[in-house]
């Protein structure tokens, strides 16, 4: 196996929290006037049927996702288990090479092939029935 001239491929680390809430009006006073956080730049964005604020935490950034209707995945979220952590989302070097893992291993995908999600990134999600009930976001 000869070495990649690139350098070896970053290691998957944790992008995102998603965080399921009522009401972003209610939720962001913890976040700005508690730990002193303040919304990125773009804030607010719309996505798959949510208002989405982020915010830097460190390594790591927090999503506060509010929906935009009632048929939205982060309404049936809310609807079925209250507000709390919707989604883990993993940055991957290949997102592609990640999702052709996934179905070779037999984890079922909510996406089969990548999407583009907030921010304009590449996203895939894996359904938390193959993941120990906890939906799996994966970017690169």
């Amino acid at each position: 196996m000869t070495a990649d001239p690139r350098g070896p491929a970053p290691a998957p680390r944790v992008a995102h929290v998603g965080i399921a809430v009522r009401s972003i009006a209610d939720a962001l006073p913890f976040y700005r006037d508690v730990l002193g956080l303040a919304p990125l730049p773009d804030a607010p964005e719309t996505a798959d049927g949510a208002t989405i604020v982020s915010l830097h935490f460190g390594e790591v950034d927090v999503e506060l996702l509010e929906p935009r209707g009632p048929d939205s995945p982060v309404a049936k979220f809310l609807a079925q288990r209250g507000p709390g952590i919707h989604h883990i989302c993993y940055r991957v070097s290949d997102l592609d090479a990640a999702l052709a893992r996934c179905r070779a291993a037999g984890y079922r995908l909510v996406d089969d092939a990548a999407r583009t999600g907030a921010g304009g990134r590449r996203i895939a999600f894996v359904h938390p029935h193959s993941t120990a009930g906890i939906l799996l976001e994966l970017t690169d």
